[in-house]
């Protein structure tokens, strides 16, 4: 049986824990250290035999490397970190997308005259006879009748700029239709009446610009009673919805189009023609 002297050897040496190692400090009370971790002195030899891992290791801990880290996860997956932000959209984008296939369902569901054979169907006719009553060119041509049967100064001076309004909204309505280049809705029947190269354009509504302008124009310098007031607001209402159930246009375009319309109609009062100035401008044309 061993002596209590030779346990203590035996544990002096080693033969306790088997995952430790022991040592006396100077004070008589043992130190444990882990067998799995290799000891700071030898680790300091270590860099100090090989300078070369030394180096390394200092790399490997410094605050650049620890920055750079979040940067070798995009060289990782192959694509640069634009990229990688491209495949997180704003808020912003994702709410415009969201709108967007809002407004494309909705303006599908409520083209119920797109055809004949729709929900609607029977009723395309007459949805076809309140858009031909807010297309340009009956507007072009009975305000021009009008400018020439006018025999007051008052009245051709409201026609000629009622004129000169409705040249307007055509050309803004091309310019930004041009420029947007937004596709008509894919339910939509090319049937309408006397297109041109950029009415094949959605955006925006070029009959509810004109509704909008001229329902305010009307109602501004014409003097009308009641009933003919809420006539005219109702018809320019029924234009812009007779473009969303033919198919014509998604509802952004028409909303955009009523509200385009309304501040044209601002433009055209800043450019009025008074009677003075539109007797000068038909001395230049004669002249």
């Amino acid at each position: 049986m061993p002596s209590p002297k030779a346990k203590n050897n035996a544990n002096r040496s080693g033969g306790g824990s088997p995952g430790l190692s022991g040592s006396t400090n100077g004070n008589g009370r043992y130190e444990f250290m882990s067998l799995n971790r290799t000891p700071p002195a030898t680790l300091f030899q270590r860099q100090g035999s090989d300078p070369t891992a030394a180096a390394r290791l200092r790399a490997s801990e410094s605050p650049t490397r620890r920055r750079g880290s979040g940067s070798s996860t995009s060289s990782n997956t192959g694509m640069p970190e634009e990229d990688c932000m491209r495949l997180n959209p704003s808020f912003i984008g994702i709410a415009l997308s969201s709108l967007l296939a809002i407004d494309l369902w909705l303006s599908k569901r409520l083209g119920v005259c797109a055809c004949e054979d729709s929900s609607w169907g029977s009723i395309r006719p007459l949805m076809k006879l309140i858009e031909i009553s807010g297309h340009g060119i009956p507007w072009l041509v009975g305000t021009a009748y009008c400018l020439y049967k006018a025999d007051s100064a008052a009245g051709q001076e409201i026609m000629f700029n009622l004129f000169m309004a409705l040249i307007l909204d055509l050309i803004l309505v091309g310019i930004v239709k041009a420029v947007v280049r937004r596709r008509r809705p894919s339910h939509n029947r090319m049937d309408m009446f006397a297109t041109f190269s950029v009415d094949r354009y959605s955006f925006p509504s070029g009959h509810a610009t004109r509704s909008a302008m001229c329902a305010r124009f009307l109602l501004a310098h014409l003097v009308l009673a009641v009933p003919l007031r809420v006539l005219v607001f109702l018809w320019s209402g029924l234009v812009g919805l007779s473009r969303v159930l033919l198919g014509r246009h998604n509802m952004t375009d028409v909303l955009f189009g009523f509200l385009m319309g309304y501040c044209q109609y601002n433009l055209v009062e800043m450019l009025w023609v008074s009677s003075l100035g539109m007797q000068g401008l038909l001395g230049l044309i004669q002249g």
